[in-house]
């Protein structure tokens, strides 16, 4: 199945729980592609006690996960694409969310 997820926060446990629903959902035999949207672009800096969210953006990448994230978000923010969280638009989660047969937010 195509798995489109959506994170739009930067609470730690939760942004560290969508990361590891898909990673399991890759290693359960789909693609995924996830979008960072909001405060969900904060991502990748987000250590707190047990949720090391960047850990899991990597397992998920390196299982051949795509990550995007919102463009105007990381401008909003004076924040800059990586190449764990290439810069994407509006255009992209368009396409994420017609190319997905489900679509989870976090």
């Amino acid at each position: 199945m195509k798995i489109g997820v959506v994170l739009g926060t930067n609470e730690p446990e939760t942004a560290w729980n969508a990361f590891r629903f898909a990673v399991k959902a890759l290693d359960s035999g789909h693609t995924v592609r996830v979008f960072l949207l909001g405060a969900g672009v904060e991502s990748e800096g987000i250590r707190q006690g047990a949720y090391d969210v960047p850990e899991q953006m990597r397992a998920f990448a390196d299982r051949g996960g795509e990550l995007l994230a919102c463009g105007t978000c990381l401008r909003s923010r004076q924040m800059e694409g990586s190449d764990l969280c290439p810069i994407s638009t509006m255009q992209d989660l368009v396409d994420l969310t017609t190319w997905a047969e489900r679509v989870l937010t976090f």
